[in-house]
């Protein structure tokens, strides 16, 4: 049950994530498609900051997991948020 409990946090994790990449490439994209601001962002190098801008997402999920008292969901949003800090750091740094 547990085990669980964390994969759902784990992944509305990852899926606020992506949405609020997708939501922040809008905003910033100045109109460009989203792979064309993806490519953009890692060759002028603030494709960290586009990921860190979705990851605001994960906050909501958060915290409306420990309103919920659902503590082992929250724990997977956090976990979620940890792996893709893991992955851009690598992404952008390798």
């Amino acid at each position: 049950m547990i085990k669980k409990e964390l994969f759902i946090g784990f992944l509305v994790g990852l899926i606020a994530n992506s949405i609020g990449f997708i939501m922040a490439t809008f905003i910033f994209g100045n109109g460009e498609s989203i792979p064309v601001v993806f490519r953009q962002s890692l060759a002028q190098g603030f494709f960290n900051k586009l990921v860190s801008i979705g990851a605001l997402l994960n906050l909501v999920a958060f915290f409306l997991f420990i309103k919920q008292k659902r503590d082992y969901r929250a724990r997977g949003v956090i976990f979620a948020t940890i792996v893709v800090t893991i992955a851009t750091y690598i992404f952008t740094y390798r």
